[in-house]
């Protein structure tokens, strides 16, 4: 079997299972069109599905996936802006009330923020992970064992930070018309922690991340 026929079969039993139940749903988004409820900017993390953790449907959530769940300062100018794009598109173009990033543990661009990114990954990775060097800077005042945590929890605090230089974020926030929240997820445990104004993150249910 070749690499993309793994993936035709996984295709097929979507078809012969999944399709027949959501074909009605498919069938909605397609005639009336698409409305988020959120927006999630996550991590490419293959271990990471913001739709598995949140237990959401198609068309109830717009995904904004790139390393480490970073969100870029405010920038318009003629360089590439895939995040940012996605950005314009689904709060001023689609009307999402609601931005959620999410990171998670065990991030691997966190890591090589912390200790430097691999030498084959210095094209890109490197430098799209310097936007985080003031998370970097915070991560290194915790304790060694609490570290990349630690981190990865600034790296929210910090994309949710950039959000704000964004204008058409910055107004409907300040007019109650757009929410932004933090979340942090533990992989090893399936626990989700959620950013609180004191700028904790507290896990969900009482359960410890």
């Amino acid at each position: 079997m070749s690499a993309m026929e793994h993936w035709i079969e996984g295709y097929r039993r979507f078809r012969a299972n999944g399709w027949p139940e959501q074909r009605r749903l498919f069938e909605g988004l397609a005639a009336t069109g698409q409305s988020p409820k959120a927006l999630v900017i996550a991590c490419v993390d293959s271990r990471l599905d913001p739709a598995v953790i949140f237990n959401v449907r198609p068309g109830e959530m717009l995904t904004v996936r790139n390393v480490a769940n970073l969100v870029p300062p405010y920038a318009p100018d003629a360089a590439y802006h895939g995040t940012s794009a996605a950005l314009e598109f689904g709060i001023r173009v689609l009307g999402i009330p609601q931005i959620i990033v999410l990171g998670h543990s065990l991030c691997g661009g966190v890591q090589a923020l912390l200790d430097g990114a691999p030498t084959n990954a210095r094209d890109f990775v490197a430098p799209w992970m310097s936007i985080a060097g003031p998370a970097r800077v915070a991560a290194l005042a915790c304790d060694d064992a609490e570290r990349q945590r630690c981190c990865e929890q600034e790296v929210v605090k910090l994309s949710l930070a950039n959000l704000m230089t964004f204008p058409w974020i910055a107004e409907p926030v300040a007019a109650g018309t757009l929410a932004l929240n933090g979340a942090w997820f533990a992989i090893h445990s399936g626990v989700l922690a959620t950013l609180q104004p004191d700028g904790s993150f507290v896990a969900q249910h009482g359960v410890e991340p």
